[in-house]
């Protein structure tokens, strides 16, 4: 089995789609939502690039943030 290729609405690709969206919404830069969630620049960077098996602290901390809830952040916006 290989764990680091992602097939296409895996949830890492999901999350990742998600966290981007949202914070573009918010007109945050990824250093700025870095700042704000405690996070470091290139750990948002790798969530956004789908490089990251976020936890679900991680998934909470970053929905809080960005002003969701952690299930907004696991829903495949393409499928409904």
């Amino acid at each position: 089995m290989d764990h680091g290729r992602q097939k296409p609405g895996s949830l890492r690709q999901i999350v990742a789609a998600n966290v981007r969206d949202r914070r573009l919404r918010l007109g945050l830069s990824q250093e700025q939502l870095a700042d704000i969630s405690g996070f470091h620049r290139t750990y948002i960077g790798s969530v956004e690039r789908c490089e990251r098996n976020i936890t679900l602290s991680t998934l909470e901390a970053l929905a809080v943030v960005l002003e969701t809830t952690p299930a907004d952040l696991l829903q495949d916006a393409a499928h409904g």
